[in-house]
C-alpha cells in the first residue's frame, strides 16, 4: 500500500509511482469522485473524453441530447 502525508495548508505529495501508474505530471489535473459517504476516489482530469467511453459498462439505454437537457432543466427547477 501507497501512502502520503497530508499538511498543514492540505496538501499531499503523490508517490512517484502512483504519478507514473496515472500517468500525471507537474501541472495535471485531478479530480475527486464521491463514490460513498466518506470515501472518494481521485482520477487523473487529463484524458481525453473519446477514452471515457465504456468506463461504465455497456450502454443500457440511449438519451437524445434534448432529453437530457429537458431533465436537467426540470431537476434544475426542482431544486429551487
Amino acid at each position: 500500500m501507497t501512502t502520503a502525508t497530508l499538511t498543514t495548508k492540505g496538501q499531499i505529495t503523490i508517490p512517484a509511482e502512483v504519478r507514473k501508474d496515472l500517468k500525471v505530471d507537474a501541472g495535471d489535473r485531478v479530480e475527486f469522485v464521491r463514490i460513498a459517504p466518506g470515501r472518494y476516489e481521485w482520477v487523473a482530469a487529463t484524458q481525453e473524453v473519446i477514452e471515457l467511453e465504456g468506463m461504465f459498462g455497456p450502454v443500457k439505454k440511449t438519451v437524445s441530447i434534448e432529453a437530457m437537457n429537458a431533465e436537467m432543466a426540470r431537476r434544475g427547477a426542482a431544486a429551487r
